[in-house]
């Protein structure tokens, strides 16, 4: 990998890992449109510790204040219902479906997974599922003329069982083109929760998934030696400083934009992906011989 097309790759990480448009489909559409090798799932884990690190600046004092609860919970019994401390059970529970499926469909999210045509249908699908949660959120915001307001539910109101089912929704993810932001976010508008609290709790969700996965690949890239370490790091840089941006930007779009444009922009890229592989221009397996 050279030192441009790991900038190009980070930067690309960057833009996408919170927006709900797939950040590992979007790293080997890039690749596969400029003719380069895919950059492979490893390389995905490790530039995801960037973003992630952005997501534990930008969230620092809710995450110190979570992990404190938590802790002192452990020994205080009186703790054990803050809201703050259960946040941290909360968190803990939702990360175990995709612990338990990353290890299990390994070779899968390596290997076939990683199919131009499974992600566009994947793109399609789930930019279906996230314009109607954003339709039903839209309608308890904004009432109607025979239909009142609606209010709907916030972290506060979050439990183990919509906790679980918000991990069910991460780990779809692990599909390139479903989008981990997009599948919990959709899944949390569905439940009723607002787009903000859905946001939130997606990213902080994405902690110790990506956390454990990038440390995952970095053991078995150290041991393999098959990752450019320079030009890895550097992506990894990128696409740390350019999340940060994202982030924030990002939380103060959905507070009053609807999702719709990303709704448009995952079907409009779906359907172009098809026809172009369909019409011989790109090959469904484009540049795996290096993934």
């Amino acid at each position: 990998m050279s030192w441009f097309e790991s900038f190009i790759l980070g930067l690309v990480q960057g833009l996408t890992e919170f927006l709900p448009i797939s950040s590992s489909a979007h790293l080997r559409l890039t690749a596969a449109f400029a003719g380069w090798h895919d950059p492979g799932a490893a390389f995905t884990a490790i530039t995801q510790i960037g973003t992630e690190a952005a997501v534990l600046i930008y969230f620092r004092k809710d995450i110190a204040r979570i992990i404190s609860a938590w802790c002192r919970s452990l020994f205080d019994r009186s703790m054990r219902g803050d809201h703050d401390a259960q946040m941290g059970w909360l968190v803990i529970v939702g990360s175990i479906p995709i612990g338990v499926l990353g290890v299990t469909f390994k070779d899968e999210i390596e290997g076939p997974f990683r199919d131009l045509r499974l992600i566009a249908t994947t793109l399609i699908v789930m930019g279906i599922v996230l314009g109607i949660a954003d339709r039903l959120a839209a309608r308890d915001e904004e009432g109607g003329k025979h239909r009142a307001v609606k209010e709907r539910k916030t972290l506060r109101e979050l439990g183990v069982r919509d906790g679980l089912i918000f991990g069910v929704c991460q780990a779809m993810a692990l599909i390139p083109g479903v989008s981990r932001s997009g599948a919990t976010i959709s899944g949390g508008l569905l439940m009723g929760y607002t787009r903000e609290a859905a946001a939130r709790y997606s990213f902080l969700l994405a902690i110790p998934a990506v956390l454990a996965s990038g440390a995952f690949e970095l053991k078995d890239a150290s041991e393999g030696g098959h990752v450019s370490w320079g030009p890895t790091i550097f992506a990894t840089i990128i696409a740390f400083v350019v999340g940060y941006a994202v982030i924030a930007w990002f939380m103060k779009f959905i507070t009053t934009k609807s999702f719709m444009p990303f709704v448009i922009y995952r079907i409009v890229l779906g359907i172009l992906l098809f026809i172009l592989v369909g019409m011989g221009v790109l090959s469904p397996h484009a540049g795996e011989s290096a993934g």
